[in-house]
């Protein structure tokens, strides 16, 4: 089976992103991308949390989904829809992007690409333990489940050719800070500063790359951290309530992971291509 070897990896900023949205939609009806593939955590969850029985984080309740066209939650951690699913509807692939756990899935969602996040996740596996959530890194196996039946329906050389022109976007990493560095320091025992623990998370994040370029794909977008100190959840936890400051070392500690991927994605492209 021909596979291309060309890969492109983008680095999510939000402005910029939006405005080559808009500019493509406005362009042309045409679909730049066959289908959209979506690897992370709750930032792009469209529901997978809903289906293991043991997750521990769902968005099964009011007040997520009221802004959705039936105004009930769906398992989107969101009022309505979120960046896999506005992503989709500005490329001309699909309204919204359905979770690949979600029972009776059409062959139509299966070729027009599907969400394999799990919310409260995370590079680290060790993140999952305590939430019971799908670990980032093993994701591609549901991948692997995907390509397959992807096959079954329109055959090894089609199946391919749009696993290789897909838009793949992967969005994770806030999860791992929180949960085993600034709150509860699971980490820190084996990796006193941060630099060293966000090396270990970029590792990861290289070797998830690596693994679903081997699947075939080839348009990566790749999502940054958010400035970790001002979630709510964070500043509710230094201080009390969430009316209180942004805690900065966070915020700048995002930064300096996000200037590390910036070096790290040509790099990774370098040796891919």
């Amino acid at each position: 089976m021909p596979i291309s070897k060309t890969i492109t990896f983008t680095l999510f900023i939000a402005a910029t992103l939006f405005a080559s949205c808009n500019a493509a939609a406005n362009a042309t009806t045409q679909t730049l991308f066959p289908a959209i593939l979506i690897f992370g955590d709750s930032t792009v969850d469209t529901g997978n949390n809903n289906y293991p029985l043991n997750t521990i984080f769902r968005a099964t309740h009011f007040p997520y989904g009221i802004d959705l066209p039936n105004h009930e939650a769906n398992g989107r951690f969101s009022n309505g829809k979120l960046i896999p699913d506005i992503l989709a509807a500005k490329y001309n692939i699909k309204d919204l992007v359905p979770p690949f756990l979600q029972p009776n899935l059409s062959d139509q969602d299966i070729v027009t690409g599907v969400c394999f996040a799990s919310a409260s996740s995370g590079y680290d596996d060790r993140t999952s333990l305590s939430t019971q959530s799908i670990p980032v890194l093993e994701q591609p196996n549901m991948f692997r489940s995907y390509i397959a039946r992807l096959t079954s329906i329109l055959g090894d050389k089609k199946a391919i050719e749009i696993i290789n022109n897909a838009l793949v976007v992967i969005s994770a990493g806030s999860n791992d800070f929180i949960l085993n560095f600034y709150t509860v320091p699971a980490r820190r025992l084996e990796y006193p500063l941060i630099s060293s623990y966000q090396d270990f998370i970029l590792k990861r994040l290289d070797n998830l790359v690596r693994e679903i370029y081997s699947l075939g794909c080839r348009n990566i977008m790749v999502v940054g951290l958010p400035p970790i100190g001002c979630i709510p959840v964070q500043m509710t936890a230094k201080f009390g309530n969430i009316f209180s400051f942004c805690i900065e070392q966070e915020n700048i500690d995002s930064v300096l992971y996000n200037e590390k991927i910036q070096k790290l994605l040509p790099q990774m492209e370098a040796s891919l291509t």
